[in-house]
């Protein structure tokens, strides 16, 4: 996935470590280091996304992100912040933040993030196919099923409607890294860390349904980073 990344942060440090981890995962950075500059980029030149940083000279970045969505500018923003209190995420999802991810944080994390609204950008346009398949796994999104295994002779597994969900993201995500964030925060609508294993009991329970008993092992845990789902 490729695509253009304005990347608005006067930490320079900081700054420059996001664009070259953007740039050799393939995508084309620009910079600002202010808040007035940021806004002439964001409105002026065509961005994929923007990766803002909340406290900025000259114009901050609710301000910014509030001018940018006044202009009727609707590219895919995510703001970075050591403010990372619950109402610091609202007031930044409320000023129009299509995400919000608090400082310090993991540079696998910041990508995963970018990726997604990449894709949702991406496929916002268009039908999601109802049936979702990673190898021998195959999802039915409309008759709410699940087997494993190729033709009429293929195992049926009962999931609950939470582990449906899981696996329904987990598909959708197939082959990319799923951090723990991202779970909490599209299977279970949580925007902050409930400070329990949560996830890792559902995805244990969903493993055991979905990898028992079969020679293709498709859950894979990527330690420190989170999950993925993949039939290699």
């Amino acid at each position: 996935m490729a695509g253009r990344i304005l990347v608005i942060d006067d930490d320079a440090r900081l700054a420059d470590y996001v664009a070259q981890g953007l740039r050799e995962e393939g995508f084309t950075v620009d910079r600002a280091d202010n808040g007035r500059d940021g806004l002439f980029l964001a409105t002026d030149s065509q961005f994929d996304a923007v990766v803002l940083d909340r406290m900025l000279p000259g114009m901050d970045g609710i301000a910014l992100l509030k001018a940018l969505r006044a202009a009727d500018v609707h590219t895919p923003v995510i703001m970075l912040s050591a403010l990372a209190a619950t109402d610091d995420r609202i007031a930044g999802l409320t000023a129009g933040a299509d995400d919000y991810l608090g400082k310090p944080f993991a540079f696998a994390e910041l990508l995963a993030r970018v990726q997604a609204l990449l894709r949702r950008r991406t496929t916002g346009s268009r039908a999601v196919e109802p049936v979702l398949r990673c190898g021998d796994l195959e999802l039915d999104r409309l008759a709410r099923q699940v087997k494993r295994g190729h033709g009429p002779g293929g195992r049926k597994i009962l999931l609950q409607p939470r582990e449906f969900r899981l696996l329904e993201y987990l598909m959708l995500h197939q082959g990319e890294v799923v951090t723990r964030t991202m779970l909490l925060e599209a299977v279970w609508d949580y925007h902050f860390d409930p400070g329990t294993n949560v996830i890792d009991v559902h995805i244990s329970r969903l493993r055991r349904k979905i990898d028992d008993g079969e020679p293709a092992v498709l859950f894979h845990t990527i330690r420190g980073a989170g999950y993925r789902l993949a039939a290699d």
